[in-house]
């Protein structure tokens, strides 16, 4: 289950990488006027095209980057209550948690 949670960080912030490309890009192009040639990569071949028509594909891509963001923090956060709720009812720790509750006890 904790696996699974990295998993979820570890593509949430490649997703949020590109979710900042594509801000960047937005920020970049939107001044600039609509027949100006811009240049796109589609599928490993970068493609001539103008301003007008990049910007709403980006805009768009950026639209859907963010829904799959919401949804991935969703499902860590469900999978992470899971997690616990789950280390809780039977008692589990990990090598770390073990080592700190030691420490702690020693303390006292």
């Amino acid at each position: 289950m904790e696996s699974e949670c990295r998993q979820f960080v570890t593509k949430i912030s490649e997703l949020e990488q590109e979710r900042n490309e594509h801000d960047l890009v937005i920020k970049t192009l939107t001044p600039l006027p609509g027949d100006r040639k811009a240049f796109r990569l589609v599928g490993g071949v970068l493609v001539a095209r103008t301003v007008e028509s990049v910007l709403p594909s980006v805009k768009m891509n950026r639209e859907n980057l963010v829904k799959v963001l919401t949804n991935l923090n969703d499902m860590l956060e469900k999978r992470s209550k899971e997690t616990i709720e789950w280390k809780q009812k039977y008692n589990i720790k990990t090598q770390e948690e073990a080592e700190m509750e030691q420490k702690r006890m020693q303390q006292n």
